[in-house]
């Protein structure tokens, strides 16, 4: 088993103003002369995990986190009602890591993500191939329709009782519709318990699919403070019910765009809520990606994960700048 890196602090951080009234935290540790990477984190909206800058060597990488709009660190937060999301889209997230990019003076840097993050990742590798050395995606997701279907619908047949939980939470009106549309309005109530109970309703189906999956664990989602918890849910509900503002399809559709950067797509085979197909079709999609299937893992990883990607990270590490 690969083990983390030893826990380090960064070395420099801060908001940066990327407009709209948006500043977006981020921070840099380990060489700050060695090879740039960018974590990308999930969600949308989670928040980066600062548990990410061990998945690298400090000696070899130059480690970027950032907050996206709205979450973790970064101001103002989704967690206020009276936050507008209309300057929240995959597309003002794109400019923003490039905008960060051209702050910290990298020429290219190397990203790392998974689940959401893989698709915003891929988002702007196919904006801005020129600016991507490699990429390690983990759990990955481009928000195609489907995929969003299959989460939030079609994975209710494994998990029957709860799915119906889920859906019946909602208006009886809205039940046989777009339950993430039905959401994103809930959420955006004028009323504060019709949004608190529609965050708890939400956090409860998105925890049951993780917890039933192999080494799957109970509260994956919704163990985490409250207002947090409650930017997470506002974000992914906006996102999905706009299907991350992506035509259908957009970027498999656009993967020979990324030929030349060299990749490595780690997938648990028993990912529940991101079954293993839309990362076997990227992988036919982009030239030059390496696809590793764990075969015990599902979408919040395993033992067997973490060596596929510290292998992943070491090999692109060994690279150089």
């Amino acid at each position: 088993m690969t083990p983390p890196f030893p826990p380090i602090e960064p070395y420099d951080r801060g908001l940066l103003d990327v407009g709209d009234g948006n500043r977006v935290y981020w921070e840099t540790s380990g060489n700050p002369d060695g090879k740039p990477v960018l974590c990308v984190h999930g969600g949308p909206g989670a928040g980066g995990s600062r548990g990410s800058r061990r998945t690298f060597d400090p000696e070899v990488f130059r480690i970027v986190l950032f907050d996206q709009r709205g979450c973790g660190e970064s101001l103002p937060h989704a967690s206020d009602p009276a936050v507008g999301l209309e300057h929240n889209t995959t597309h003002h997230l794109v400019a923003d890591m490039e905008r960060l990019r051209e702050h910290l003076g990298v020429d290219r840097w190397m990203l790392y993500g998974g689940s959401w993050g893989s698709t915003l990742i891929l988002a702007y590798a196919e904006r801005y191939p020129e600016r991507v050395s490699e990429a390690v995606l983990v759990g990955v997701t481009t928000t195609r329709p489907e995929e969003t279907d299959w989460l939030y619908r079609g994975v209710g047949r494994l998990l029957p009782g709860l799915w119906e939980a889920f859906r019946d939470a909602l208006p009886e009106a809205d039940r046989d519709g777009n339950l993430v549309a039905a959401y994103d309005r809930l959420l955006n109530s004028p009323d504060a318990a019709v949004r608190a109970k529609a965050v708890r309703d939400w956090a409860a189906w998105e925890d049951a699919v993780i917890a039933h999956e192999a080494l799957g664990r109970p509260g994956a989602y919704s163990d985490r403070p409250d207002d947090a918890l409650t930017a997470f849910v506002r974000i992914c509900a906006h996102y999905f019910a706009h299907d991350a503002w992506l035509e259908d399809g957009q970027l498999l559709r656009d993967a020979h765009r990324l030929a030349g950067i060299p990749a490595v797509l780690v997938h648990g085979r028993l990912d529940l809520g991101s079954p293993l197909t839309t990362a076997w079709e990227l992988a036919k999609a982009w030239p030059g990606a390496e696809l590793k299937v764990v075969d015990d893992s599902g979408h919040t990883g395993s033992p067997a994960m973490r060596d596929a990607i510290g292998e992943a990270v070491a090999r692109f590490g060994r690279t150089g700048r």
